[in-house]
């Protein structure tokens, strides 16, 4: 195959990746039954007239399966943290306790672990999309070189079989990803 096909391969390949990365990062944000500080990677914080993603203002630790502390380096900070993570809309109710802010998390009900798994399968499917448009964009780029290169017929059909595995590949790790996160979620 030629040069130019194989790298525009391998880019694909680490595009579809990222894309896995990505989907690895969201799913660490649903929890699944016990804290992690993942949980909230999502919370922006107003901080110093600016908003702040919550990790550049505070330490996040687990210290316990069902409670989540926040410790802000800046105690100014305490109650900006405290808002944040309730208008979040994560269903947690942060205490704050002058120094820290503790979280309890409930262990989710079955309807709302339900709803987490939708959620997962959700970004799932977000994460599938994405692997197919950077087939399709890898797609059209082989179709030009090999326009450009006057390959022949069969050498960019060898490379759209090539990227029709790779992108199946993906998808398939997509899959058993979330049937992970699944497991992980409807687990008591």
């Amino acid at each position: 195959m030629d040069d130019t096909l194989e790298l525009l391969l391998v880019e694909a390949d680490d595009h579809m990746d990222k894309a896995l990365d990505h989907l690895r990062h969201e799913l660490n944000t649903i929890r699944a039954g016990r804290a992690v500080p993942q949980m909230l990677d999502g919370v922006r914080v107003e901080a110093y007239g600016v908003q702040t993603p919550l990790n550049q203002v505070a330490s996040v630790s687990a210290p316990q399966a069902d409670l989540l502390v926040v410790q802000p380096w800046d105690r100014s900070t305490l109650t900006a943290i405290e808002k944040a993570i309730r208008a979040a809309n994560l269903g947690l109710n942060p205490g704050n306790d002058g120094s820290i802010i503790r979280i309890p998390v409930p262990t989710p009900t079955e309807e709302r672990r339900r709803d987490l798994v939708k959620a997962a399968k959700a970004k799932g499917e977000d994460a599938k999309v994405a692997v197919r448009g950077v087939r399709r964009h890898a797609k059209d780029e082989i179709k030009k070189a090999a326009a450009d290169l006057n390959l022949s017929e069969d050498v960019e059909r060898a490379a759209e079989d090539d990227l029709q595995k790779l992108t199946d590949k993906h998808t398939a790790k997509v899959d058993e990803i979330i049937a992970h996160k699944e497991t992980e979620i409807m687990q008591v």
